[in-house]
């Protein structure tokens, strides 16, 4: 696919829309035990797209939520959106209502679409569940999307026009917004598509929710080719061999930390992933053990190692290992390098941390006060607060990388308190301000530590008074407040937090505390 036909894919919707014209019979979707055609399934966009504005009475909304996970409703009404010129903004089924009215609010919802799966609990924005009809890939074949009221108008294509966003965490205690533009993400997708070699008859697996961006790959790498997208239940992701194979897997991307979970369950045998032809993993860190392991079991794929932030789109960087293990490059932490950037992506290392600028990166935060401190003039320069935000501008990554022999770029490790939880993108200092947040508690600790399964949370607190919080109803009220994936695994309650000479909190000590306890 050459650069110039993908060029007058100006929006987000366009990648889908090309495919659905060209190949309106071929599959584009299963889930949940449905297939659905391209002319099915923009079918089933286009009448909930007209469903909404019905339940708008008419009125074009901004931006519009999306509560569902893993069913028709998510991916059409994702696309329906798209087909409506809005913003879509997904929300987390699994993650407390607290947090997703949050969200809802920090984004000015004009709407949100559901499945049911999530609780909106809390959204002030007219939440609205499609009839099942509305999203049903009979629908298409038994009546035209008419029935549903108007027809939705046309997309105005404004590639600087915002296609998502997605909150990430925050260090000040609460979600950061990250809009990225449909101009970021024609940019992307013009570099990864032809990368990938996906196209009709290629079959793309979807393990990501649709909060966390690597999703976007998914879809539209699969949409934007004329592949199909196949989505796994949640049974399936825990057995992501059995369904690659039973699902006849051609292009898999997930987290790293899949390939240890196969692996604990003595699932990667050799060449017992025959269907594979393409892999990625990002998110997390891709050592070479993982890398090994894989590619023992699927020899007939290629195997990409992917890195980037949400503020730059998806990823940024991405490293193909040799097809020989003898010509993989050696690294000093065991880590795969995460290669070069993109077409068009401009790399600063500025001591030590990776900063870029160019087509992919974001043009700011949603709450501009997050800005402070994320960015460098184009000097290389601290931006100072409340000075216009240009294309020139670098983006601070906080990662710390080095080149190796060959001039790749090596990933390694944080400058700040941010860690990756199997991919997830967490901000030590919001878990610590949720817990400060509690009542009796006084301060807070938390702390990543490296497991045989994988980086695992652990906090320790004190009280405000004699009597510290017990721990289990402590660690109860952060389930009501942060997803699942941020709630320390072990809670422990301390008289008072040890302190360094200069009176902070003494973080190896805390530690040190906390290993011995779990000795004991």
């Amino acid at each position: 696919m050459s650069t110039s036909r993908m060029s007058t894919r100006r929006t987000l919707y366009d990648w889908f829309a090309r495919s659905a014209a060209a190949r309106p019979g071929a599959t584009a979707l299963e889930v949940d035990g449905e297939v659905l055609g391209y002319a099915e399934l923009a079918a089933a966009a286009e009448r909930i797209a007209a469903g909404l504005l019905r339940h708008l009475n008419g009125q074009v909304p901004s931006r519009v939520g999306l509560l569902a996970s893993r069913s028709v409703v998510a991916y059409a009404g994702y696309l329906a959106v798209q087909h409506l010129g809005a913003t879509i903004v997904p929300l987390g089924t699994a993650f407390p209502a607290h947090r997703n009215a949050a969200v809802a609010e920090a984004a000015a919802l004009d709407a949100v679409i559901t499945d049911g799966s999530g609780d909106p609990t809390g959204i002030a924005a007219p939440v609205w569940r499609p009839e099942r009809r509305s999203a049903d890939a009979t629908a298409e074949r038994s009546g035209p999307p008419a029935q549903d009221g108007a027809e939705p108008p046309p997309v105005a294509a404004d590639p600087d026009g915002i296609a998502y966003i997605l909150f990430t965490s925050g260090s000040t205690g609460r979600p950061k917004g990250v809009p990225v533009r449909h101009r970021n993400v024609t940019a992307y997708l013009e570099h990864v598509v032809p990368r990938a070699e996906a196209g009709p008859g290629a079959r793309l697996s979807q393990t990501f929710d649709l909060t966390f961006d690597p999703s976007v790959f998914d879809m539209f790498v699969a949409w934007g080719s004329g592949a199909a997208l196949v989505v796994p239940t949640r049974d399936e992701v825990l057995a992501p061999v059995r369904f690659i194979r039973q699902r006849g897997i051609t292009h898999w991307n997930s987290v790293p930390s899949v390939i240890t979970l196969a692996g604990r369950l003595r699932a990667l045998k050799p060449d017992s992933m025959p269907t594979l032809r393409h892999s990625m993993f990002c998110g997390e860190p891709l050592t070479y053990q993982q890398a090994r392991a894989w590619r023992r079991a699927a020899p007939g794929s290629s195997l990409d190692n992917g890195y980037g932030p949400t503020e730059l789109t998806v990823t940024c960087a991405t490293y193909r290992l040799p097809e020989s293990e003898d010509d993989w490059p050696r690294t000093a932490n065991g880590t795969v390098p995460i290669g070069s950037p993109h077409p068009g992506a401009d790399i600063l290392l500025h001591e030590g941390e990776l900063c870029v600028r160019g087509p992919q990166r974001f043009h700011g935060y949603l709450d501009a006060k997050d800005d402070e401190g994320r960015f460098l003039t184009p000097d290389a320069a601290p931006r100072a607060p409340g000075t216009a935000l240009t294309e020139a501008h670098w983006y601070r990554t906080g990662d710390r990388v080095t080149r190796d022999a060959t001039g790749e770029l090596v990933h390694l490790g944080r400058l700040d308190q941010q860690v990756q939880l199997h991919g997830y993108r967490v901000e030590l200092g919001e878990v610590e301000a949720v817990l400060r947040q509690q009542p009796g508690v006084a301060d807070a600790v938390v702390l990543a530590r490296s497991t045989a399964h994988g980086p695992q949370l652990v906090a320790a607190y004190s009280g405000t008074g004699h009597e510290v919080p017990a721990a289990d109803r402590v660690g109860a009220a952060l389930r009501e407040r942060l997803p699942g994936y941020m709630v320390p695994e072990t809670l422990t309650a301390l008289e008072a937090l040890p302190l360094n000479p200069n009176g902070k909190i003494d973080r190896a000590a805390v530690d040190a505390l906390l290993a011995q306890e779990r000795a004991v």
